[in-house]
């Protein structure tokens, strides 16, 4: 249960230091999907915190790169972001049947799209979305936001997945 998963250079340029951390985060949390079943995928162990699945952690991290690169970085439609709305607070952790192998496409996809962004800006770029941080939030800012939110939910997956079949291991 162990891909491939090493740290960054221990010499970089920011850039390739932050998305280092960050990809590695994300590896992680994948790797600690691996061999799961549908039903394990679903089942929910924290009895406070029901959302809190393997599958909910993939569906709500895949949301929280849309809401920092392409809704409050890009500027972009936040409207398509379950994060958004105001009658559900969990309904980015709901996954509504989704598969766990497409949750974790979608999840990849989103990945890719968001290192595409960071490819293109400066780090000293300010976020656009009208409504949130004023334009006062730089690149660098969010994307050391997403490797502490990324390494924070690949430590619940961690016990998560020990709470479900015992798996565990750091690489």
């Amino acid at each position: 249960m162990a891909p491939s998963l090493e740290r960054p250079p221990f010499q970089a340029d920011e850039r390739t230091a932050l998305i280092g951390w960050l990809d590695l985060q994300r590896r992680i949390l994948r790797w600690k999907c691996e061999g799961l079943s549908e039903e394990d995928a679903r089942r929910s162990v924290v009895p406070t915190s029901p959302a809190m699945t393997m599958a909910g952690l993939i569906g709500h991290m895949r949301w929280v790169e849309h809401t920092w690169l392409e809704v409050l970085f890009l500027g972009g439609d936040e409207t398509v972001n379950p994060s958004f709305g105001e009658s559900d607070e969990d309904a980015d952790w709901r996954t509504d049947g989704v598969p766990l192998e497409q949750l974790l496409v979608d999840y990849e996809s989103q990945c890719t799209r968001s290192n595409e962004i960071v490819a293109t800006a400066s780090l000293d770029d300010l976020g656009r979305h009208p409504k949130y941080g004023d334009g006062k939030i730089d690149l660098r800012w969010m994307l050391i936001h997403l490797i502490e939110e990324t390494g924070r939910h690949a430590g619940h997956a961690d016990i998560v997945r020990e709470l479900i079949d015992g798996a565990k291991g750091y690489y």
